[in-house]
């Protein structure tokens, strides 16, 4: 099989690879779409430390099942799936508790770091545990399907900041991951949902995709302008899907009191905590980490149109254009969002 290689810190290169087989318990996709990830663009060099060449990357995938292992009941040759990029164990405490994001034993696909080296999607064929597949709506497109993982991250931040009908949210950071949770906000029922970034053609697509107020969120006024847009109170619930020093500041700063951030983006390891913000204005500051079940809803939002993917997808283009998209990626080409790679 084909398949797209990191065969070095910043070097792509579509090889042959056997066709792995399913063992018990497992299944053997042909992948038909899968996204190039900003986690996988940010690991290109090194710098993450959890994209260790050599390695198929690649963990926002559809495609269709080829076979299946022992033990697989539920799923048969021909269906159309999706997955889940998280590999959880079911056993640990944390499985038992629905909490398979937090699995003791995680993995995802398309990674490779100290711990473990789980091979991805960037390729003809894949196979995963057949527990983390999902059956596709039907007349749902690979392509499309392709998306549900980033919207699953974004739906799942905004269920972790309690967003809902009536409340007003702002989203920090109106990358790939910002603009659905824009859209997962309003599909909640909030309002308004302000949208901030320091790039104005991104603030546009917010705005197409239902945003009420945009803010430059490098404009020293920033923070008043969020305050104006929520009555003067500031955002009940605040979405960090950055993961910088400044846009951190900026989220807490606007969240009402009482409010709740939902922190998404990690760029960076570490930021700076305003303490004492926090703690007088009693906000509570949670971590969002990939999602939990939010797949079938995300599925269902894709295919009846309440979360519309297609404006956020610049490419679909064969595997053999992973190295050239990649590289346009990294180097942060204005106006270049989501890639498909058709394997």
């Amino acid at each position: 099989m084909k398949a797209l290689l990191l065969k070095d810190y910043m070097k792509l290169a579509v090889e042959e690879f056997p066709v792995p087989r399913p063992g018990p318990g497992e299944a053997l996709l042909r992948v038909a779409a899968c996204g190039i990830c900003g986690s996988d663009v940010h690991g290109l060099d090194g710098s993450t430390g959890r994209r260790v060449p050599p390695l198929i990357m690649g963990h926002e995938a559809a495609g269709v099942i080829e076979a299946v292992g022992a033990d697989v009941r539920d799923w048969r040759r021909g269906d159309r799936v999706t997955f889940d990029s998280t590999i959880y164990c079911g056993q640990c405490r944390f499985c038992r508790q629905g909490r398979i994001n937090l699995c003791d034993d995680r993995r995802v696909l398309g990674v490779s770091c100290d711990e473990y080296r789980q091979h991805g999607a960037y390729a003809e064929y894949v196979v995963v545990p057949s527990r983390i597949l999902y059956r596709l709506p039907e007349g749902l497109s690979f392509e499309r399907a392709a998306l549900v993982e980033p919207l699953s991250i974004a739906l799942h931040a905004a269920e972790r900041a309690g967003a809902g009908k009536g409340d007003t949210a702002a989203v920090v950071g109106a990358g790939m991951i910002g603009l659905l949770a824009v859209q997962a906000l309003k599909a909640r029922g909030c309002s308004p949902v302000i949208a901030l970034d320091v790039d104005d053609g991104k603030l546009e697509l917010a705005r197409q995709l239902g945003a009420d107020a945009l803010v430059r969120s490098d404009d020293r006024n920033a923070v008043a302008r969020v305050l104006e847009a929520t009555s003067g109170a500031g955002a009940d619930a605040v979405i960090e899907a950055a993961g910088l020093d400044e846009s951190f500041q900026t989220a807490v700063l606007c969240a009402r009191k009482g409010g709740v951030l939902a922190l998404i983006g990690n760029l960076k390891s570490t930021v700076g905590f305003p303490l004492q913000v926090v703690v007088t204005r009693e906000l509570s500051v949670l971590g969002s980490c990939a999602s939990r079940g939010e797949y079938p809803e995300c599925l269902e939002m894709i295919a009846d149109g309440r979360v519309d993917v297609d404006v956020l997808t610049s490419a679909v283009a064969p595997l053999e254009e992973g190295p050239a998209y990649f590289d346009r990626l990294y180097r942060k080409e204005p106006g270049l969002m989501k890639v498909v790679l058709r394997p």
